[in-house]
């Protein structure tokens, strides 16, 4: 009997596995099994492209059913995952079906964080195709926005909005600075002020205490007793790893499926998991990550389809973290670890009103990642740079090479 593995999840993280398996020359059976009936698609244009209008469901496709049957992979659409029995090695479906496994992956991925305070009509969360295209029917009606989080999705949204005309739009985070979580307080005012000369109105330190319907649509209440009156809500606070249906597995669930270095949930030889449902040793970390980003579903995904078709030769995942955001004309790029409370510079680029690099350093000055903004081959140089210890003051020298000799510039 010729082997088969199945693959749970149908976005990115799945697609490629099941992709990288076939280039590998896996010979046996690969089943991809998605909850949502759509076929496979990808999920940061649903914040940008889709949500505009520049882009089609077509273009999202990451895998057409004529590709599918091509490599042979068979396609179990609208069909969710209720359990994994590793005793048993079979996957539960909720309509009852039990799939045999040899291998399985997990590629589940993350769901978006539910708003606390309900979500009446008019509130949305930006996590799967049906939720960018009912929040492209609301912005089309036009009136006030409300974005609650300064994450990416919320900053890829405020801007959006404002792109398609919006003419009332509002930023609510509790922190003081947006992106707070990757920036350190000087860069992200930067990216306040962004956002505030294209038009947006920013609450920045003050929380969200609860979102009610009015009779002429919704009002979000803020901590310091401002009202906000709002056409359309949206609300991204964040992803939490899609691992409920696991948890009678026997495997470890903490935050996401814990994994070896190899990506296999720990205590198993035959479990995997990719993407952002996926925790595992991070080797410059040194602690267990989840990394929520495109490029590092992509090459977890290939690294478990080596390790399954070459179980006695495993590769160990070990990303240089890399993840964009594209908001209005800004392209923003980063790599490797940034914020906190580690050290910065800052490098004017090739066009100072719209381009630098922020260089991250520890406290041994050792370069740890960047944030580029509009600034290509200043990236290139820092993705190069990181987990080679290099000192970010070498690093700076590099992406100083990256610029025309003539250039001048501010800091942000």
């Amino acid at each position: 009997m010729s082997p088969v593995t199945v693959i749970v999840g149908t976005s990115i993280g799945g697609v490629r596995t099941a992709q990288g398996l076939r280039a590998a020359g896996y010979d046996g059976e690969v089943l991809l099994v998605g909850e949502e009936t759509a076929l496979p698609y990808d999920k940061p244009p649903l914040s940008k492209g889709l949500l505009a209008g520049t882009s089609s469901i077509e273009d999202l496709t990451l895998l057409t059913e004529r590709a599918a049957r091509e490599a042979g992979i068979r396609l179990l659409l609208g069909r969710a995952a209720t359990g994994l029995d590793i005793g048993t090695n079979t996957v539960t479906l909720a309509d009852g079906e039990r799939l045999r496994y040899d291998d399985v992956v997990i590629a589940t991925g993350a769901r978006a964080r539910p708003s606390p305070w309900g979500e009446p009509r008019g509130v949305h969360v930006v996590r799967t195709l049906g939720d960018a295209e009912r929040l492209a029917v609301d912005l089309r009606r036009g009136g006030p926005l409300v974005v609650v989080g300064a994450g990416f999705i919320g900053a890829e949204v405020a801007a959006t909005a404002r792109g398609l005309g919006a003419a009332d739009v509002t930023m609510v985070d509790p922190a003081p600075v947006p992106l707070s979580r990757v920036l350190d307080p000087e860069v992200a005012r930067w990216f306040a002020g962004l956002h505030a000369g294209h038009g947006v109105t920013t609450r920045f330190g003050v929380g969200v205490e609860g979102i009610d319907r009015a009779r002429d649509g919704l009002v979000v209440r803020l901590a310091d007793g401002a009202r906000l009156p709002a056409a359309t809500v949206v609300v991204g606070i964040g992803a939490v790893p899609q691992d409920g249906w696991l948890r009678s597995s026997g495997l470890r669930i903490d935050d996401g499926v814990v994994c070896d270095r190899y990506s296999r949930a720990v205590g198993t030889e035959h479990v995997h998991a990719v993407g952002d449902v996926a925790r595992w040793p991070h080797p410059r970390a040194g602690e267990l990550v989840r990394a929520e980003h495109w490029t590092n579903a992509v090459e977890q995904a290939a690294c478990v389809a080596h390790n399954i078709t070459r179980p006695r030769q495993p590769r160990a995942h070990a990303p240089v973290e890399y993840v964009w955001s594209d908001q209005y004309d800004h392209t923003i790029q980063l790599t490797g670890r940034t914020g906190g409370r580690l050290g910065h510079l800052t490098v004017p680029g090739p066009d100072p009103d719209r381009s630098f690099a922020v260089l991250y350093a520890d406290a041994e000055g050792t370069f740890t990642g960047a944030v580029t903004v509009n600034w290509p081959r200043a990236l290139v140089a820092c993705r190069q740079a990181v987990g080679t210890e290099a000192p970010a003051a070498e690093v700076r020298d590099r992406v100083t090479a990256a610029r025309p000799r003539t250039t001048t510039g501010a800091r942000p």
